[in-house]
């Protein structure tokens, strides 16, 4: 796999000044092209042995293409924010548009190269961590992300000489740091290393490319070469089985059927109850062992199953600094020009803090399906991924609360007329709402094959009869409560 950039080939002067004039025409138009269509995003991965030139290539490609349209994302260490979110949480949350290009330094690949150099690696953690990496790519793939991912690789002593010459100049020498200069010591490690990272990781919609660094023509000439050809692919490249997180089989059940519709609180018990429960979620929520958790909370249901009440009642006890409520409607132009996920992802809590949403990720497999708003291998595909997103959060230390909010037909037809009679609530109904009370069935459908396939122990599905607000606001309650009391 390295033996030709350990023979550190090399491009004279006379080669390559004609090649690079070629390469610099052809990588502009290509940019050019993809800003005009617009459908793929591009990542391209740096990596590869430290002092082969890594950030003079990037730093090159920048020169030799337009840089307005180039994000260059650095990674170092999790630290801070970071340490309280998942970690693959900085990078969702940095992904550009389609169309454009982003190149990442210090990837999710660090801690897998880092744990596979190490004199007595954890071949488990090594497995675990590839495993993360090709349903990530795969996912980011699924969603037109193309990723070409570069390895910068030369001989012991070539790395070691190109260290020795820069040093020797006080105008190059900031380009040799500390680690650099170990690699000599270690390089049979890190080959043994690198080795095992790509034969775990590569495949054809996410492909290695090990770039001849020892010569600095050479390695900006196969740089380029390699980004060319991913910015001139076209198609989507097939994905296998063996790459994908698939939805778990699992028997579909009417759980909504099985509901207790008539389920009731009158209102003086709702009054002191509601008013204990808060109190207990208050201090749950103020305590200090929840400064080392978080909570993410999400609301589906049909319409007018009186999400937006439960809600308030459960923010009544929290302090406002504390939460964000976010909505969820139709994406707009900005979220569509990346994966559907990472709307969500941008809104995932710090430890201390709760994220609410009213309605969520769940749509894709909910409204985008009914509607066929989407591919059905899209929301087919994306069981398993919400599935992977939330044990995502939850690794991370968050507390994963769903709720379903249920209503019969002949209540959301009471509501919906409500609605329309009152100045305070016309602006919650619309022509959808009515609309989608054709296709009750299949809602109803998409739903319980969502609870199925989706309900989870680290992140549950509970299920709210709703006929009667006041019931339902104190069951919204009591599972927060329930759950926190347990967990912290």
């Amino acid at each position: 796999m390295f033996a030709e950039a350990e023979a550190d080939p090399s491009l004279s002067k006379e080669e390559f000044k004609p090649l690079e004039a070629k390469l610099r025409v052809a990588l502009l138009n290509a940019q050019y092209q993809r800003l005009q269509k617009a459908d793929k995003t591009l990542l391209v991965v740096i990596a590869g042995i430290d002092g082969a030139g890594k950030g003079a290539t990037v730093n090159l490609l920048n020169e030799w293409m337009d840089p307005r349209h180039i994000k260059t994302l650095a990674y170092g260490p999790r630290e801070g924010a970071e340490l309280e979110r998942p970690p693959f949480w900085r990078y969702w949350n940095d992904l550009p548009p389609k169309g454009s290009t982003g190149i990442v330094f210090g990837s999710w690949y660090a801690p897998l190269v880092l744990e596979a150099t190490r004199k007595r690696p954890d071949q488990n953690s090594i497995e675990a961590q590839a495993a993360a990496i090709r349903h990530f790519e795969a996912m980011l793939a699924s969603e037109g992300v193309q990723i070409v991912k570069l390895w910068f690789h030369l001989s012991a002593q070539a790395q070691k000489a190109r260290a020795e010459r820069l040093l020797a100049s006080p105008e190059t020498s900031w380009q040799v740091s500390p680690i650099d200069l170990k690699v000599y010591k270690k390089y049979d490690r890190i080959c043994n290393a690198g080795q095992v990272v790509l034969n775990l990781t590569d495949s054809g919609h996410a492909p290695w490319v090990v770039i001849p660094s020892a010569d600095e023509d050479m390695r900006a000439a196969r740089t380029a070469e390699a980004v060319l050809a991913a910015m001139r692919q076209r198609g989507v490249p097939r994905i296998p089985s063996a790459f994908v997180a698939h939805a778990r089989s699992t028997r579909i059940v009417d759980r909504l059927g099985a509901l207790d519709y008539d389920a009731k609180v009158d209102k003086d018990d709702y009054e002191s109850e509601l008013g204990l429960l808060q109190g207990r979620l208050a201090r749950a929520a103020r305590s200090k062992k929840f400064q080392d958790r978080s909570l993410v909370l999400v609301f589906e249901g049909q319409d007018a199953a009186g999400k937006g009440g439960a809600i308030r009642r459960v923010t009544h006890a929290l302090d406002a600094r504390q939460f964000d409520i976010t909505p969820v409607s139709a994406p707009n132009s900005e979220e569509l020009a990346r994966p559907y996920l990472w709307r969500f992802w941008r809104h995932v809590p710090r430890h201390g803090r709760i994220a609410i949403f009213d309605r969520s990720w769940y749509g894709r497999v909910l409204v985008e399906r009914v509607e066929k708003l989407t591919a059905p291998a899209n929301w087919r595909r994306a069981y398993a991924e919400i599935n992977d997103f939330e044990g995502q959060l939850a690794a991370s230390g968050a507390m994963v609360l769903k709720f379903w909010l249920a209503v019969t037909p002949d209540v959301q037809l009471e509501r919906f007329k409500e609605r329309e009679s009152s100045p305070f609530k016309n602006f919650k109904i619309t022509a959808d709402d009515w609309r989608n009370r054709d296709k009750w069935k299949d809602y109803a459908a998409a739903a319980n094959e969502m609870l199925a396939r989706t309900d989870v122990a680290h992140a549950p599905w509970h299920l709210v009869s709703a006929n009667d607000k006041r019931y339902a606001r104190l069951q919204v309650l009591r599972h927060i409560v329930e759950a926190m009391e347990d967990q912290l």
